[in-house]
């Protein structure tokens, strides 16, 4: 795979905050198959099991902390002196949120925050994607998608402290890093499944749960519309923006990595096209109420199409049958299959033609 991305992240060090969660784990799989020299900083997963753990990538610098110790942050950086940093690490839930607005602030923001300050005196990094999510956008009716001009905002406390985040990004590149600094950009993308996610208060997780302990899953929201992806969707597209990042490109800025046309779905027709896959997985409706969630989320990632090159290659179909027959074959087998997945990913994506595979 050392051929992908130009051969960018060869030898390359790289930091990757947040290694030990979902999309981290994933990512961190991928730079290592790319030849990357990995170092990741992160809390201990707070999941049982976790995919991080069932990886065993032992060739990843594994650094245990809290972005909300400054200190810690900078010895980190030093250490490790990056050249490119993929900043992952957050409090990602809305539900969590809601019970814990004050840590999410404080890492989502406040954290962000010890990380930049940490780069602004370690030279080694030249580029830095800062992840949030299609949650930062003003809620409002949009047809088309949010575009990444569209308004920022926020309900709950999670989507307004990435909407804060954006804003914080937006704020040191061009007060800090305008003049010969890290090149600096933001990505945002939908919700992200495959396999490996045991987070609570996610669709899919909560199914494979509800489905090993043969109970019926009590969905919340079934109308509620969400931009699905296979997790290495919006992974190629942060790797993507990370090379062009690297060589001087001018694409600094918010980016929206969405998924394929036919993967923008309500709750409930996901869950009945996970059934085709796995009949065992049932569901009921939750009485309410329940704390508010933005009703349709859709994103325009024309930008990112045109401007990078990158496209989703999966359909909903390839991208749910990839999710379930991961759970399955880990239940039901006792095996992993987070790199065959890749594979395929990687062969479908060469096989289309993208930009970053040549």
């Amino acid at each position: 795979m050392n051929s992908l991305f130009s051969g960018t992240y060869t030898d390359r060090r790289v930091l990757v905050t947040g290694h030990t969660g979902f999309k981290g784990s994933w990512l961190c799989l991928w730079l290592t198959a790319l030849g990357a020299r990995v170092t990741g900083l992160a809390l201990a997963p707070d999941t049982d099991p976790s995919h991080w753990s069932l990886l065993g990538l032992n060739q990843v610098c594994d650094l245990r902390l809290d972005l909300r110790d400054s200190m810690k942050v900078q010895q980190a950086l030093e250490q490790a002196q990056p050249e490119i940093i993929f900043h992952l690490a957050a409090q990602p839930l809305v539900r969590r949120s809601y019970r814990e607005p004050l840590a999410t602030f404080d890492t989502n923001v406040l954290g962000l925050v010890h990380l930049l300050e940490a780069i602004r005196s370690v030279p080694s990094v030249r580029a830095l994607v800062n992840v949030t999510t299609d949650k930062v956008y003003l809620e409002q009716p949009v047809d088309t998608g949010y575009h990444e001009g569209h308004p920022l905002g926020g309900h709950d406390p999670y989507s307004t402290s990435k909407a804060c985040a954006e804003l914080v990004t937006e704020c040191y590149r061009k007060s800090f890093f305008d003049d010969g600094g890290p090149r600096v950009a933001t990505a945002r993308a939908g919700n992200v499944i495959g396999g490996g996610d045991w987070s609570e208060d996610r669709l899919v997780p909560d199914l494979v749960r509800a489905a090993s302990s043969d109970s019926a899953l009590k969905i919340r929201h079934p109308e509620a519309v969400r931009p699905w992806q296979h997790v290495l969707e919006p992974l190629a597209g942060y790797l993507r923006l990370g090379e062009r990042l690297l060589a001087g490109d001018t694409v600094e800025g918010p980016w929206n990595f969405g998924p394929a046309a036919d993967a923008t779905l309500p709750v409930q027709a996901l869950v009945s096209m996970v059934q085709e896959h796995w009949p065992k997985l049932r569901s009921e409706q939750q009485p309410g109420p329940h704390p508010h969630e933005a009703s349709t989320l859709r994103l325009d990632a024309s930008k990112a199409a045109q401007r990078l090159g990158w496209y989703p290659v999966w359909d909903a179909q390839t991208t749910l049958q990839s999710t379930i027959h991961w759970y399955r074959d880990y239940y039901e087998r006792g095996q992993l299959h987070s790199r065959a997945d890749l594979q395929a990913y990687v062969d479908a994506a060469r096989l289309g033609g993208l930009e970053w595979t040549t």
